[in-house]
């Protein structure tokens, strides 16, 4: 008898299913309410705050934002979800699983040049899958609706389209590598302050035209495995709550075929995200669970809902490298990726001004200003950041590349930056704030001038996530910097000699009342973690700059249309982002913070500027060469349209090619390099 009981059981074990690529609806039937409910929210924060005790699963890749639940005896398990949009954020640990650092968003787009893109979202999804990530939670690609923006660095553009584009290839390259991406945040999550609770109040002609615009772009290029809803109400109702905006717009209308995952939020309305189609609720917490089945089996909830979303949860699943059992070796080529970062980070970077100055020529000895001279920001705050195994600084590309620095000023900022007591003060939340810039005396400088060569001078900012940018001493340069590039191109330009500004920022900054001092300045953005390195790429002319502007950069702050309608100067310190991230804050109906208008409809970056005459700093598009293109248009029957480019100079380069219709961008391309005299016929719409 015990026997054939045994047989029994086993007999029916035997006929549990276990979940595959073709049985999903089967796995549906077998699951119970709870199991529904444990598969459509997360398993807590164990992996990010790498501690067990805080998630229902084992802790399977340190420091990763989050994971799903599994279900063991449906073989349904657990898959791992990482930030981020510059290189996968994990912690390295004791075993060295560092991961790239890539150059931040603003100036991937500053390359114009899908194909680098790509690239290096390929090697950011290998990093992702060697080190057994699932999803990468990225590209951020929000429209850069205003300068202080703190997660500008994260986005690509004030263009829909060039968004859409440079995302599609991003999202091409990751999951060229078996892992899937999660493009963020959707949708109009276009400042930080208040960033939980703030209601975008958006016209629908300007929400599709602009907002919407880039997203259904890459949806319908390059079908991300996920999209992120995005933490802030629209119109009055949250995002995540939106089935106008998760089902009719992103699915029915653009046929979105993953899923959706709610940025890192916890109690919300469950039962109307649900409802809602926003199908993985993150982190997670065991009340949702909870609600979800109670809300079902009161009938506040359908279940034909429920079981919509956790079908779009088992679809993903099935496609990850954990349900295909790959053996992830903890061991990408680092060193490969490392080369793409760099290549990445010299096509993206723009000449904005150079006065016979650059490509530096007989020049052997350099006097290098600025403390991110010697310690290089190479990537935002937040969830943008990344461990990564070094940072090359300004200072090590230019002694890598055999150039003089100027012994007595390292010695002087090394000094000042042996005090922590010297950094910015602020809010950050994770990653590297900047130093105070220091203030070097006037003899100093001139001692510099007459022993050296040329001057370098680093400025840098940094931002990120919880917190948008000020005015002063932020987007306007403070008193001490403004008078160290005065006194250095003074002293530099008395003795003959020239003088360059860097920038190390991740946003605009303003720059009309002094880049006429300077002989040059490179807008080298936030370049990862070979920064130094591409930076002396470029100043030395081994690379011609080819990158161009994604965005405008204003006279004046005043001058941008949303001036008015932005928190300029507000702050969110951390405690505001704990109680906002834990039930957010009660709406006290303050103007944009609470609440923000987007009075300015179209008039985005150079839809306004551009469109209206004005005048800027530079315009939209902008970027020097060390060398001069022609450009030839020519269309053919069909429509299309096509460019005939060719360096008419003296040096080899790349050229941007863009096509614009009733003054808005509609197509853009980038040619190879070009040798002096070679052309390349670059085909447009």
């Amino acid at each position: 008898m015990a026997a054939i009981l045994a047989s029994l059981l086993c007999l029916a074990q035997n006929k549990t299913p276990r979940l595959g690529e073709s049985n999903i609806d089967e796995i549906i039937q077998e699951l119970t309410l709870r199991e529904k409910a444990c598969l459509v929210v997360g398993s807590g924060l164990g992996n990010m705050l790498d501690i067990r005790m805080m998630s229902s699963e084992p802790v399977k890749v340190s420091g990763a934002a989050g994971t799903t639940r599994s279900v063991e005896r449906l073989g349904i398990p657990s898959i791992v979800l990482s930030d981020g949009p510059a290189g996968v954020r994990i912690k390295p640990g004791r075993k060295n699983h560092f991961c790239t650092g890539f150059p931040v968003g603003s100036l991937l787009a500053c390359s114009w040049d899908t194909e680098t893109v790509e690239a290096v979202g390929a090697a950011m999804g290998n990093e992702a899958l060697e080190y057994g990530v699932d999803v990468i939670l990225a590209p951020g690609m929000n429209l850069m609706r205003n300068p202080l923006c703190g997660r500008n660095f994260e986005y690509y553009s004030e263009d829909p389209y060039l968004s859409g584009k440079i995302a599609s290839a991003f999202v091409r390259g990751v999951q060229s590598q078996g892992v899937g991406t999660s493009v963020k945040h959707f949708a109009v999550n276009s400042q930080e302050t208040n960033r939980l609770g703030n209601n975008a109040i958006v016209d629908e002609e300007t929400l599709r035209e602009l907002y919407l615009k880039g997203f259904e772009i890459v949806v319908k290029e390059a079908q991300p495995w996920t999209v992120m809803s995005s933490y802030n109400k629209l119109n009055g109702e949250y995002t995540q709550e939106s089935r106008w905006l998760l089902t009719e717009v992103l699915r029915e209308e653009w046929g979105f075929e993953g899923l959706v995952v709610s940025d890192w939020t916890f109690m919300r309305n469950t039962v109307a995200q649900i409802a809602a189609g926003n199908d993985l609720l993150e982190p997670g917490l065991k009340k949702q669970i909870n609600q979800i089945v109670r809300k079902v089996r009161k009938g506040e909830l359908d279940e034909s809902q429920l079981d919509i979303c956790v079908r779009r949860v088992l679809e993903l699943v099935v496609k990850t490298p954990t349900f295909k059992n790959y053996e992830y070796s903890n061991a990408p080529d680092l060193k490969v990726h490392a080369a793409v970062a760099r290549t990445a980070a010299s096509d993206g970077m723009v000449l904005l001004e150079n006065r016979d100055a650059l490509p530096m020529e007989e020049v052997r000895n350099i006097a290098l200003f600025g403390c991110a001279s010697y310690e290089l920001i190479p990537g935002g705050t937040g969830s943008g950041n990344v461990n990564r195994p070094y940072v090359v600084n300004l200072s090590d590309g230019l002694v890598n590349a055999g150039y003089r620095l100027d012994g007595q000023l390292s010695s002087i900022y090394k000094k000042y930056m042996s005090k922590k007591s010297n950094r910015r003060k602020g809010y950050v939340m994770v990653g590297q704030s900047a130093w105070s810039e220091m203030s070097v005396d006037v003899e100093t400088v001139r001692s510099a001038a007459a022993s050296d060569d040329m001057a370098i001078l680093t400025l840098s900012r940094q931002a990120g996530e919880g917190q948008d940018r000020a005015v002063e001493d932020d987007f306007k340069l403070n008193p001490t910097e403004h008078q160290l590039i005065e006194d250095v191109c003074r002293e530099f330009h008395a003795v003959g000699k020239k003088v360059v500004v860097v920038l190390n920022v991740g946003g605009v900054i303003e720059t009309a009342s002094w880049k006429h001092l300077p002989d040059a300045v490179l807008l080298a953005w936030q370049p990862g973690q070979e920064g130094g390195n591409a930076i002396v790429d470029v100043l030395s002319g081994k690379v011609n700059p080819s990158g161009r502007l994604s965005m405008t950069w204003p006279l004046d702050y005043s001058d941008v249309p949303s001036s008015a309608d932005f928190p300029a100067g507000e702050t969110t310190n951390s405690a505001a982002v704990s109680t906002a991230m834990l039930g957010g804050s009660k709406d006290k109906g303050r103007r944009n913070i609470d609440y923000t208008e987007y009075r300015e409809g179209l008039n985005v970056g150079y839809r306004y500027f551009g469109l209206e005459g004005l005048n800027v700093s530079y315009p939209f598009g902008y970027g020097l060469s060390y060398t001069t293109f022609s450009q030839e248009l020519s269309s053919a029957a069909d429509g299309s349209k096509a460019v005939r480019v060719t360096n008419t100079g003296s040096i080899p380069g790349r050229e941007v090619v863009m096509l614009y219709e009733e003054g808005i961008l509609v197509s853009f391309g980038k040619t190879r390099l070009l040798a002096p005299g070679e052309s390349q016929i670059v085909r447009l719409l």
